[in-house]
């Protein structure tokens, strides 16, 4: 892979509860678009971005709603 790139944006530290929200939309929504087709710069920024924002988000969020079902055992439950 290539070296790390430059990430380029708002800090997510900077951005309002709304727009990190909408940033982490985007960034999922492009997610599988990149890993297949982007370069490996682009693969790499797309990387270090998404981390940037889940960080920010589970750092304003901590003890965010957990789906029950999401959990191993909740899901052998189904």
């Amino acid at each position: 892979m290539a070296q790390a790139a430059e990430v380029t944006g708002v800090p997510p530290d900077e951005l309002n509860d709304d727009d990190l929200l909408r940033e982490l939309s985007s960034v999922h929504r492009t997610r599988h678009d990149t890993l297949r087709h982007g370069s490996d710069q682009a693969l790499i920024h797309h990387d270090e971005r998404m981390l940037e924002l889940e960080d920010e988000y589970l750092r304003r969020f901590p003890h965010r709603e957990v789906d029950p079902y999401r959990l191993t055992e909740g899901a052998r439950q189904r």
